[in-house]
């Protein structure tokens, strides 16, 4: 979930670049064809390594603090989750002026998850809650010493008041302004996670779900694995699922109200950043963003009338 100024300094990172690296620093994989992967992602330049190998290297700082997490706590959570994640293979150092680290994982076949494939299906649906309940319960398998627990800790919802009451002003002539601030308040208005903290994933959308065969096959991208408040993982709801999918996930995951209002928070300040940073250039997002916003003030809107008929 990077913010706008996280993305200001982008590096060149094309091919020969990540060549380059690959060959100077892992001699071993030299005569492996490299390609790149399109459209890859808003975090990382990614190219396919052979045919067992993804290269990714970092397209600006925001994403910089996620290599050691990922290679510590992947291989961890992995035996215990239904659905494939990510497997860290090695990792790359700065050189040839390319200023960051950099990262080798396995190669993960599969196309990227769709609303038209999956917004409607039940059986994903419930899919999707059993891999957060899952990843959720971790901590009662392995919890993270103080120290890191602190690193892990959740970034507050409410860090992000100025700059998402400021992205529904950009973007008032599109969506209805007052609905998107009932949605940010009621978000902020609700009580926060009280039950022990729990392992989340941080970036649950359905650009980082993988599909083989038209099932679901891969969670990727751990980097906002955290361990606190998982309302953020709540995002898929309104990313992927349409309203009667949302309500089996709901069900499946058993969420009370305040953390589903904080969900749906998250997933209306998420679209917002994404909707106002990337949409003019991209019809693609600017299409996926705007779904995710206008799927959270239709819940609330449903929540609004559910209370009014006697409670949900």
């Amino acid at each position: 979930m990077a913010t706008e100024s996280e993305t200001d300094v982008r590096p060149a990172s094309d091919t020969a670049l990540a060549r380059e690296l690959v060959d100077s620093q892992f001699p071993e994989w030299a005569g492996l064809p490299l390609e790149r992967v399109e459209p890859g992602g808003s975090d990382h330049v990614i190219h396919r390594l052979g045919t067992e190998l993804a290269v990714r290297l970092p397209r600006h700082t925001g994403p910089l603090g996620h290599l050691a997490k990922e290679f510590a706590w992947l291989p961890r959570l992995a035996p215990h989750l239904s659905l494939a994640v990510p497997v860290p293979v090695a990792q790359g150092r700065p050189d040839f002026g390319y200023p960051w680290p950099w990262s080798v994982f396995r190669w993960m076949d599969g196309e990227v998850a769709t609303v038209d494939a999956l917004g409607d299906s039940p059986d994903a649906a419930r899919e999707l809650a059993g891999f957060l309940g899952e990843l959720w319960g971790f901590g009662e398998v392995c919890r993270p010493d103080p120290g890191a627990a602190a690193a892990l800790a959740p970034e507050p919802l409410a860090s992000r008041d100025r700059s998402t009451r400021a992205d529904i002003e950009k973007v008032a002539e599109v969506f209805d302004a007052d609905a998107m601030t009932a949605v940010w308040d009621t978000a902020l208005a609700a009580a926060p996670w009280s039950r022990p903290p729990v392992w989340f994933h941080g970036d649950f959308h359905t650009g980082n779900l993988l599909t083989v065969g038209g099932r679901l096959s891969a969670v990727i991208d751990f980097g906002g694995l955290g361990f606190g408040d998982p309302a953020s993982d709540l995002m898929m709801a309104f990313t992927l699922l349409n309203s009667p999918g949302r309500s089996v996930f709901r069900t499946n995951l058993d969420v009370d109200d305040a953390t589903w209002a904080r969900g749906r928070g998250w997933a209306l300040t998420c679209g917002l950043n994404a909707y106002t940073t990337y949409a003019a250039g991209s019809p693609r997002i600017a299409a996926a963003t705007a779904r995710q916003i206008t799927a959270t003030l239709t819940d609330l809107e449903k929540a609004g009338e559910g209370r009014a008929g006697g409670g949900v």
